[in-house]
């Protein structure tokens, strides 16, 4: 498989610390990726260095083959990044589909209003957003903001999505529906990155999984592997996990 996101000795420092020390991992086509580990661990610089709302001190960000470490934010979304945030923040005077056609055209300049209106009627029906397409965004249910932050990450049309803990806050039954969706978008053709704090998510989502701690990789691979390594178990799972 390709790799379409890389990440190569990335290191990033606030004053005296060093959150992240020479991290690099990988994101091949078709993938599920997720990040994990304690809080602290340097999971969010990590998301923010790739998406370009931080400038690493060292290392380097390829997309697709293309080094993007010195690109902008909106550079980086319209070569194919796209992220959602764990806290929600659409437009609310805006309807779900309005809300979706402003990344649609955002994402990809020089499309034209015909062109995403219909990618948009996509996302709406990949997300299961369609009944609620008029609604006004501030009007939604948590799980409906839930999905309207994925649906407006994907109406830039990203060939990576990166997620940070969207499934924060949701009952079991609305993680387990996120769960199927984010498994939907990937079978749609997305590669997806993902931090997040719930192991049972983690275990049932991630195709692979790097762990983080103190802002270093100290393990990676699937899921049961990385879950039984003692450095892992006591730096994040705990000891009886």
């Amino acid at each position: 498989m390709a790799r379409v996101l890389e990440v190569q000795g990335v290191s990033k420092r606030f004053l005296g610390l060093l959150a992240l020390k020479e991290v690099s991992l990988h994101l091949e086509e078709g993938e599920i990726l997720a990040v994990i580990g304690p809080n602290g661990a340097g999971k969010s610089t990590l998301l923010n260095v790739i998406s370009g709302l931080l400038r690493p001190d060292g290392g380097e960000v390829r997309l697709l083959g293309r080094p993007i470490t010195r690109l902008s934010p909106e550079a980086r979304t319209h070569l194919g990044l796209g992220r959602a945030f764990q806290i929600v923040q659409p437009l609310p005077e805006l309807s779900v589909r309005e809300n979706l056609l402003v990344g649609a055209l955002f994402g990809k300049p020089g499309t034209s209003k015909k062109a995403a209106e219909a990618w948009v009627e996509e996302v709406l029906a990949l997300t299961g957003l369609e009944a609620r397409a008029e609604a006004p965004a501030g009007e939604l249910t948590l799980l409906e903001d839930k999905r309207l932050e994925l649906a407006r990450a994907l109406a830039t049309r990203p060939r990576v999505l990166l997620l940070d803990e969207v499934m924060a806050g949701l009952r079991p039954k609305e993680a387990e529906e996120a769960v199927a969706l984010v498994r939907r978008i990937r079978d749609s053709g997305v590669s997806v990155l993902f931090i997040e704090h719930l192991m049972p998510v983690v275990r049932a989502l991630a195709d692979r999984v790097v762990v983080l701690d103190h802002g270093e990789v100290i393990a990676e691979g699937p899921y049961e592997k990385v879950a039984r390594e003692e450095r892992v178990r006591e730096a994040y799972l705990g000891r009886g996990a």
